[in-house]
């Protein structure tokens, strides 16, 4: 299933086992969720691998839900790995993964943290078997900024909005569409995708006026998709763009230059979706022939 079949520092005849990893980051200092080949750049896998590579004395190999790009946060971040039995059989972690949360506390740094490790049930991938990812968007129009203590996970966009041209675009962009426009090219990689909610909300309060999330949920995201999205509403809010913009970009084919990209420390992935675990394998199966 992973290298791990194949690295002798485990006996061979020790089945494996696939533990579930929920998990939170502050992507601010990280380059990325995914580790970038011998490149010595932060990511977020890479930082995680190694700490548990270290504790379980195995090489692990993380596969997650969604994977986000530099400067992007997660709430409700999902992974999975795969591992001989034998290797939980420590006496740290007794056969339990949960206790890995305690001992990856201690090696990870405060900008990374596990808050549930567990066996997998049969037929568990944490990208494949997902129903849907939920993103959170969030930014202030105020001309100081961001409140200091939101300061990581709220972007700046100091112009007057408005809310509900925003939300007249947001709509028009609901349901089963090809996003090519909204998402940079990978190669072999498909654009059409489920975006089954994207609503705009005025989250000010006295000390954080004029702040505003964006939620939006879909099947899947493509590469940089849910930041365009927000930049094509908030373009509209600001009266640069006229109201039948969005729409008009679901004919395009391919990523249109005419859409900014809103800044990345404002993005959060805050859940992932999975259905009930005697269907896990047969999502995960019809998302493999989807993507293919």
């Amino acid at each position: 299933m992973t290298s791990c079949e194949h690295n002798t520092s485990t006996p061979t005849d020790s089945p494996l086992v696939r533990v579930r990893l929920d998990l939170a980051y502050d992507g601010t200092h990280f380059h990325g969720w995914a580790k970038q080949g011998t490149s010595n750049l932060r990511t977020v896998q890479k930082v995680l691998e190694e700490a548990l590579a270290l504790i379980l004395r195995h090489p692990v190999e993380l596969t997650v839900a969604g994977r986000t790009d530099a400067g992007v946060h997660a709430a409700g971040q999902v992974a999975h790995f795969d591992i001989p039995e034998s290797a939980l059989d420590t006496r740290s972690i007794a056969g339990n993964p949960a206790n890995l949360i305690r001992r990856l506390a201690r090696l990870l740094p405060e900008d990374v943290r596990v808050h549930d490790a567990s066996l997998a049930p049969e037929g568990f991938d944490a990208r494949f078997s997902a129903l849907r990812r939920h993103y959170v968007y969030r930014l202030t129009a105020h001309p100081r900024g961001a409140l200091p203590t939101r300061a990581i996970d709220t972007a700046h966009w100091p112009k007057k909005l408005d809310l509900s041209a925003m939300q007249e675009a947001a709509d028009a962009l609901i349901g089963l569409h090809d996003f090519a426009a909204f998402c940079k090219h990978r190669e072999g990689a498909t654009t059409i995708r489920d975006l089954q909610e994207f609503s705009w909300h005025d989250v000010s309060t006295p000390i954080e006026p004029l702040t505003y999330e964006a939620h939006v949920t879909a099947d899947a995201f493509c590469w940089s998709m849910v930041r365009s999205l927000v930049g094509c509403c908030l373009a509209v809010g600001e009266g640069k763009r006229e109201l039948g913009f969005s729409a008009s970009l679901l004919s395009e084919t391919q990523r249109s230059s005419r859409v900014p990209v809103a800044p990345a420390k404002g993005l959060s992935l805050v859940g992932v979706d999975y259905p009930v675990d005697d269907q896990l394998a047969a999502r995960a199966h019809l998302t493999r022939a989807k993507r293919s």
